[in-house]
């Protein structure tokens, strides 16, 4: 089962640690570990360390004083790749990565909510792990009028980055549905429960900014793994 495209090893760890500060596991004013500690642990260059400091910095999530070292602002609204992903580990963030099981155009399915326009959807089927630990398997529909065709080889692993760079879709806000369903018949022997299942599924409508439906995915979770979180205010 091959990986989709990783993120730069900056986004990954900007992405980590953004994660870690919405669940609360890094505090408003913390100071973070001095930048060559922190890279040693993290087995980076300090230039990549960095990069994600100055990433999570244009945030708003991270002041870096001089002299001083790198403090932490909660109290920002996190904004990054992984802004609209809403499962986290049980323990609190962990960083999403996908692989690809299949991809393929398929006719929209009929039990499916109206999406985009014409008849035809990219169905993308993936394993989820939360911190390397298998998490979801999902189901992405997305109207194939925003592209003729999906290369598997160039998905990232956050799909909404590959619209906004390859497709100039922008994905600005989700509407997720969530209830319990058994497991599809094609779950991969990887995840730790077999097809039939019941499950807490999400379904989203994945909306444009002038609410047009884009693209609908079936997000069938791990209980014992990761936990569905929306924060509010």
């Amino acid at each position: 089962m091959p990986q989709t495209a990783p993120l730069p090893t900056y986004l990954r760890i900007a992405e980590t640690l953004g994660r870690d500060i919405a669940a609360g596991r890094l505090v408003d004013g913390q100071r973070l570990p001095p930048e060559r500690e922190m890279a040693a642990g993290l087995n980076v260059a300090v230039g990549t360390l960095r990069k994600a400091l100055s990433e999570l910095e244009t945030r708003g999530l991270l002041a870096r004083r001089q002299g001083s070292g790198n403090y932490i602002q909660a109290s920002a609204q996190p904004q990054g790749i992984y802004a609209l992903f809403r499962l986290e580990h049980v323990s609190g963030g962990g960083l999403p990565t996908a692989e690809v099981i299949s991809v393929s155009r398929e006719p929209k399915p009929a039990d499916l909510p109206t999406f985009g326009s014409g008849d035809q959807a990219h169905r993308i089927r993936r394993l989820r792990r939360l911190s390397g630990q298998p998490a979801s398997v999902e189901e992405i529909w997305l109207c194939a009028s925003y592209a003729a065709r999906m290369d598997r080889e160039s998905l990232s692993e956050s799909l909404y980055l590959h619209y906004r760079q390859h497709l100039g879709l922008h994905i600005t806000r989700a509407e997720d549905r969530i209830g319990q369903e058994p497991l599809p018949n094609w779950t991969p022997d990887t995840f730790p429960h077999p097809p039939g299942t019941p499950l807490p599924q999400v379904q989203r409508l994945s909306q444009t900014a002038d609410g047009t439906v884009a693209e609908i995915s079936r997000n069938w979770f791990d209980p014992a793994v990761a936990r569905y979180v929306a924060r509010l205010g």
